[in-house]
This record gives C-alpha cells, sequence and structure tokens, in this order.
C-alpha cells in the first residue's frame, strides 16, 4: 500500500508566557529521464483561529511553511482558515484527508481554555491525553528558570494523545506531537514561529526527506529591466520552448522589475542548478542588457557595487522622484563611499537651487525639456564634484505637478565623465508606481553607462 502523509502543524498564537517572534558553463548536464512521472507530495495548509477571520493576526507562518515545503519539492494544494469549532475542525481534517498527501493545520495548541487543539485531535483519534513525564519536567525547568510559579496551564503543557510520539520543543513549553495511523502520518506543531521552525527544521523536515516521492528543488531568479513582461515574453518565446521539461518558468512583474523565477525539480540538488546556470547562460545571449541581477539584489544594490569598483560617485537631482532615487541609493550597503549627495526641488525651483544651471539653459527654454534636464544633470554634477550623475524632471501623476510642465512626460537624464544620456518616459495613472518606474530605469542607465565604462 502506497504510504500516504499527513501533516498537522497547529500554531501556538499566545501562551502563558507572551511568546512572540519573527523570524529570512555546462556543456551537458544529466537531467532527469523521468520527470513526467515523478509526482511531488501535495499538501494543505488549515489556519484554525478567529484572531485569523476578523483580521486581528496576519498568519505569516503558514508562508514560511510554503517555502519550506516547496523547497523540499512538496506542493502547496490549498490553504484554508477555519473558526476555532470542535465541528469546522473535524469537517476540515477529513475534506483535506481525502485530497492531499500533507495537511498543515495551524492554530490552538496553548494551554488556555480555547486552545481546543488537542482535545479535537483526541476525538479525532480516538484517543484520549495523557501526562507525558518528561515534557513535564523540562516545563518545571524552564518555568524556574524565568522566576516564575508553576500553574495548571504550564501543567497542562505536557498532557498530550495517548497514541502520539513527542517532539521535544527546545524553545518553549507546547511539545510537538507525532502520531502516525493506517500508514498516515499527524503531526502537530506549536505556532510561536521560532519554536515551530525550530521543530520543523530538526524534526519534520528531516523525516520527509527520507521518503522518495520527496525531491529536490532549486529556485533561480532572474531579475531584468527595460522590457514590460510581454515584450520580454515575445522575444524569449524560441529560449521558453526549449527549457529542459523539470524547469519551469515564472514571469513576476512588479513596478521595480519584471523577475523570471526558474525552478528545477529532481533527484540531486547539484545537478539542477548545473541545469538553471546553463539556462541562464542562454538567457544572456537574448537580453544582454536587461538582465542587471538576481534573486533579492536590488537595482541600488548593483549600482552600488559597480561604483566601489570603480571608485567612482554619485550625485542626484530630483525633481519628479521626489528623493526617491537617493532613498535607494542610501539604502544600499556602502553608499557612503560613493554618494556625494543631491537636490530634490519642483521644476519651477531647479534653476534657484541650482545657480549654475543659469548658464547652461537656452534662452526662452522653460518647463519640461532635454535642455533643462540635461542642465540639471550637469549643473548636480558639478555641484557635488562627482563623477555621475542623475536627474529627473516631469510630473509622476495627476493633481502632483507644476503648472510650467505638462503632465505625460518624464525626462531622465544621467550624466557620465564625457557624455549624458537622456531618456523620455510616458507614465501611466499611478504616481507611485511612476515614480517606482522612473528611478529604477535612471539606474539601469547609470549601471549600463558603468559597465561600459
Amino acid at each position: 500500500m502506497k504510504k500516504t502523509i499527513f501533516v498537522f502543524i497547529f500554531f501556538l498564537f499566545s501562551s502563558s508566557f507572551g511568546f512572540s517572534g519573527n523570524f529570512s558553463s555546462v556543456n551537458k548536464i544529466p537531467v532527469n529521464e523521468n520527470v513526467e512521472d515523478q509526482k511531488k507530495l501535495n499538501a494543505e495548509i488549515i489556519v484554525i483561529g478567529d484572531e485569523i477571520l476578523i483580521g486581528q493576526i496576519i498568519d505569516t507562518n503558514s508562508s514560511w511553511i510554503a517555502g519550506q515545503f516547496n523547497m523540499h519539492g512538496i506542493e502547496i494544494h490549498q490553504i484554508t482558515a477555519v473558526h476555532d469549532d470542535p465541528d469546522q475542525i473535524m469537517e476540515a481534517f477529513k475534506r483535506a484527508e481525502g485530497k492531499v498527501d500533507l495537511v498543515v493545520t495551524t492554530g490552538g495548541l496553548g494551554p488556555t481554555i480555547d486552545d481546543i487543539t488537542k482535545p479535537v485531535l483526541c476525538r479525532y483519534f480516538n484517543t484520549r491525553l495523557v501526562l507525558h513525564e518528561p515534557t513535564l519536567q523540562y516545563i518545571q525547568k524552564l518555568v524556574e528558570k524565568r522566576g516564575m510559579t508553576m500553574n495548571s496551564f504550564n501543567h497542562d503543557q505536557a498532557l498530550v494523545p495517548e497514541i502520539c510520539k513527542v517532539l521535544p520543543n527546545q524553545l518553549g513549553t507546547a511539545p510537538g506531537i507525532w502520531i502516525e495511523r493506517n500508514n498516515t502520518i499527524f503531526v502537530s506543531l506549536p505556532g510561536v514561529p521560532h519554536e515551530m521552525k525550530n521543530i520543523m527544521i530538526n524534526g519534520v523536515l528531516p523525516y520527509l526527506e527520507k521518503y522518495d516521492k520527496i525531491n529536490s528543488i532549486y529556485h533561480k531568479t532572474v531579475l531584468t529591466q527595460g522590457l514590460p513582461e510581454s515584450s520580454l515574453s515575445e522575444k524569449l518565446k524560441d529560449w521558453e520552448a526549449t527549457l529542459p521539461k523539470n524547469i519551469k518558468l515564472a514571469y513576476l512583474p512588479d513596478p521595480y522589475s519584471v523577475r523570471m523565477r526558474l525552478s528545477a525539480m529532481g533527484s540531486d540538488k547539484k545537478v539542477l542548478e548545473d541545469q538553471v546556470e546553463l539556462e541562464i547562460e542562454k538567457l544572456k545571449r537574448y537580453i544582454p542588457d536587461n538582465i542587471y541581477g538576481y534573486n533579492n539584489e536590488t537595482m541600488a544594490e548593483v549600482v552600488g557595487r559597480l561604483l566601489i569598483l570603480k571608485h567612482k560617485t554619485l550625485s542626484v537631482a530630483e525633481s519628479c522622484t521626489g528623493g526617491f532615487i537617493a532613498h535607494l541609493i542610501t539604502s544600499a550597503p556602502g553608499s557612503a563611499g560613493y554618494f556625494k549627495g543631491g537636490l530634490t526641488t519642483y521644476p519651477s525651483e531647479v534653476s534657484q537651487k541650482l545657480p549654475c544651471l543659469d548658464l547652461r539653459i537656452p534662452e526662452n527654454i522653460t518647463g519640461n525639456s532635454e535642455a533643462v534636464v540635461r542642465a540639471m544633470a550637469e549643473g548636480i554634477k558639478e555641484l557635488y564634484a562627482a563623477d555621475y550623475s542623475i536627474a529627473t524632471l516631469g510630473i509622476p501623476g495627476a493633481g502632483s505637478g507644476d503648472k510650467e510642465v505638462a503632465s505625460g512626460t518624464i525626462m531622465i537624464a544621467v550624466a557620465g565623465p564625457d557624455s549624458v544620456v537622456i531618456e523620455k518616459i510616458l507614465p501611466g495613472d499611478n504616481p507611485e508606481r511612476n515614480i517606482i518606474r522612473t528611478s529604477q530605469t535612471a539606474l539601469h542607465i547609470l549601471r549600463r553607462m558603468l559597465i561600459k565604462f
């Protein structure tokens, strides 16, 4: 009989101690021949708790579990939320048991009266709660260490279903619970983030890795700038058509970039990494100027590393981006070593803030023009004695502009040692997205200039 695994993970959102926590070129590569036949375990997360359904607590734990299972080749089928009601919990158990391999249930394992998960487990498995002496001794020592008095609620944390195997909790009072019945495995874990993660990492995941159906999975995200999702997909259709069957591609657009996530699944993680790297090398031939980084890198970090590498400095003059470029730059590590400073001003006050521009702006030229944004870039570069500079000019959105500048166009100028690159953007209706897009585009222009220098 095929062995089915059901994991019930119950999160403890509160305890008598008030715990809380937040947790952050190969030529020939073997390919899994039978990748289509490799079935991943699938899972459902059931979130138990009225506090979730009324929005009092944001459920971040299930996203962490989903991420961990994803890295282990376990696919999340569904996430469900139910009330603190025994009948609803039982019904959720029954529905999930018939359609997925793993069931991850969160909530209700604490020491208070409204924590009903252990009694429901006993009802579901037709068993009873018994005292687990090693857990009781551990809780007593923990309570004494914290200078507190043992009470009945602390004592009841050591009560567990009689048929279970106890998973020690090294960081708190609620132990993990492991139950096997009819080739099915149920695991119950506390929901305090650092406690749950500790038991998951040291207990649950290592066990699940022993099953043949658990495959390795490797993700790498390629960060692109300068092409919208539709244009990118059209440009890469031939490359996409040749991707190995065990590598899946997902486009993940946002105002900062279009991310392309490559996910490879198989039995050997090193082989998967080599496969993905080989496909990325092929990808670079199609969009050599649009790839700026990987995974969680930011454009500002990439630009900052180039400035440090080339021993160059930067200054900015921002009108429509309102200091956002400076914010991105100074958020990157080491920015104090290359960022000289900048000014944020409305277009009508540019010449007042940068007196040196008066000599460069042609007579009778005002408003949103290439001449003005060029003068801004050259002026701020000179003012701060920087090697490079960025200037932005225009209206980011309706109701936020200057009467002298027509809405609908944003100008970017990036000045280097011997040239100025100017680019025009036709913005959309969302000012916030326009500011992000303009800032990313300006940094992307600077990145390309630094690479070519």
